[in-house]
């Protein structure tokens, strides 16, 4: 009998369970996986995230007979970054490491890829050397090189001080004056100038590289403060010059295509820009304050949104409830929380799960963030008398299966979407309120009767985004029994279990945490909560009906994700109340 013939994925997933990385179980259940969804094995094992890029990287290295690198820990000199053009690196996930004669040393995310191989030979003219390294690591690595080539903030204010005339132009009364009697003309060019440019996008570049969501640019009397917001903290950086204050301003505006004369009104724009290979689209706000504009960058990264709910992350009972609503032929679905908790991501992760021909999707929303194919999009504009009341009524009348509404804000808007829900219609929407039973709670507050909410709503669910401890710098805690009082929760929970936090590093600015994760509680709509709703029953009785069956609150959750080692107890803390 011939011997069976392993493919490169097989081979990679022996090298890791031979180095203690994978189990056998876990490489059975990825192959059984491959055959229901055609995947690549190699691409599960990441998605499930079983091994880290620089593990893989390694055992993949094993197997190819290629040495690993970890660039992160390696300084390249510009003259051997400069041996390869910026796109085909970029290209082809590629980096020059060292030169040793005419022996090119070259970072590869894929060495096995042939035609990369002759077209850097060609190049450059070298005995090219291959060595594996995480695809990631590889583009970091790259935009390193282009930001340090563009000059650091420091280098671009400084070559702006050295060009100003006035060294008072800081001076309040002087920029008064400039601000009243700035000449367009002026203004237009000075935006188009090249330290301008180069700021602005520095300022984009490194927001992305840095993971940040939003960038504040905020204008004071003699300064600009510059902020990103990371993992929902803002963290200041170095701020532009005082006097860069209305070119930067401006260029911005004409990145947005807003109108750069008028600065006495807010404005809202969007801009799409490319980094390291990627489309970002950002969503941009300019707010008149007295020392000028401050403007707000929302950075709208596709890649965070799962390709369906399973990818969520959420816990087994809690996916069911969802999942169960999500396939409801028709209903209402409410998911709230405070601006920022990932509300419309979850709920456009719903969305792809549902993205097929077989269904009319119509959504409206203000503004839209992210443009899915597939799915009919309408932005709300108020100044032309595009409500969410008006869009939904022509929505409607357009048969449609799937309504997404970005936001039920007011009592019109409420009583069309528990109508839709009720006429047939699957409809999904966001609102703002604390928790799952609080959504029933707002909603008759707006002045929607109990018995069309209890007959409209079938899931409610509360979301949070809870930071995830740095892989990094990672190291067991022991806590004071002050925090467990903090909590009101009692320490015996975690006997047996290793607590975590994360020291600080130079990967994760010292915070001790990198990325987020959703967490969610559900509260289906049983025919007990039925009866509560229309008895006007207060959220705390009616929190306490769910939980008797079966419903994980917020804390329940996020002490979850404490016991798995996932994030903190101060998390838990900020993030949850005692139910």
């Amino acid at each position: 009998m011939p011997p069976v013939v392993k493919s490169f994925g097989e081979r990679i997933a022996d090298a890791l369970v031979e180095d203690g990385l994978l189990t056998t179980k876990q490489v059975d259940d990825l192959l059984e996986l491959q055959k229901k969804e055609g995947t690549r094995l190699l691409k599960l094992v990441i998605e499930k995230a079983y091994v880290t890029d620089q593990d893989m990287a390694v055992s993949m290295g094993r197997v190819l007979n290629t040495p690993p690198v970890n660039l992160a820990r390696i300084n390249i000199l510009p003259e051997i970054a400069d041996l390869l053009p910026r796109e085909v690196a970029h290209n082809f996930k590629v980096v020059p490491v060292s030169r040793l004669e005419n022996k090119l040393f070259l970072a590869m995310a894929d060495p096995l890829n042939v035609l990369a191989l002759d077209d850097v030979k060609r190049l450059t003219r070298m005995e090219i050397m291959p060595m594996i390294a995480p695809e990631k690591s590889i583009i970091d690595k790259l935009n390193n090189i282009d930001a340090a080539k563009s000059g650091s903030m420091e280098d671009i204010i400084m070559d702006v001080q050295k060009q100003a005339d006035d060294p008072d132009a800081d001076n309040l009364e002087v920029a008064k004056v400039a601000m009243e009697e700035v000449n367009l003309d002026q203004l237009a060019a000075s935006s188009e100038e090249a330290p301008v440019i180069k700021l602005a996008n520095l300022i984009l570049v490194q927001a992305i590289k840095d993971r940040a969501s939003d960038i504040h640019i905020e204008p004071f009397e003699k300064m600009i403060r510059l902020r990103y917001r990371v993992d929902g903290s803002l963290i200041d950086v170095t701020p532009p010059p005082k006097q860069m204050q209305l070119a930067l301003a401006s260029r911005l505006k004409i990145m947005s295509c807003l109108d750069i004369a008028e600065r006495r009104l807010p404005q809202d724009g969007r801009m799409r820009v490319k980094v390291g290979g990627k489309d970002y689209d950002l969503r941009v706000s300019f707010l008149p304050t007295v020392h000028g504009e401050k403007a707000v960058l929302r950075v709208l990264d596709k890649s965070n949104l799962s390709a369906s709910i399973d990818k969520l992350g959420l816990d087994p009972d809690t996916f069911q409830q969802f999942k169960a609503a999500v396939d409801a032929p028709h209903g209402l679905l409410l998911v709230t929380g405070p601006t920022g908790s990932g509300k419309t991501t979850t709920l456009y992760s719903a969305l792809n799960e549902l993205n097929n021909p077989t269904y009319n999707i119509v959504t409206v929303e203000d503004p839209v963030e992210f443009q899915v194919p597939g799915i009919n999009q309408v932005p709300v504009k108020k100044e032309i008398g595009l409500t969410f009341g008006n869009a939904l009524r022509s929505i409607l009348r357009q048969d449609p299966d799937i309504v997404m509404i970005g936001e039920i804000r007011d009592t019109e808007t409420a009583e069309i979407a528990v109508e839709a829900a009720l006429t047939g219609h699957q409809v999904l929407s966001t609102m703002h309120c604390n928790d799952a039973p609080g959504a029933i709670a707002r909603l008759d507050d707006m002045g929607i009767a109990p018995f069309l909410i209890s007959s409209s709503v079938i899931l409610a669910c509360a979301q949070r985004l809870m930071r995830r401890i740095c892989t990094h710098c990672k190291e067991p805690v022991t806590y004071s029994e002050k925090m467990y009082q903090d909590l009101t929760i009692d320490p015996s929970m975690f006997d047996g279990v290793t607590l975590y936090r994360g020291r600080g590093c130079e990967r994760c600015k010292n915070s001790g945490y990198a990325g987020r994760l959703a967490i969610i509680e559900a509260m289906t709509v049983s025919d007990d909560i039925r009866k509560l709703i229309i008895a006007r029953a207060n959220t705390r009785e009616m929190g306490k009906v769910a939980i008797g069956q079966g419903m994980r609150t917020l804390r329940m959750v996020a002490l979850d994700r404490v016991k798995d080692g996932i994030s903190t107890l101060e998390q838990v803390l900020v993030l949850t109340s005692a139910h």
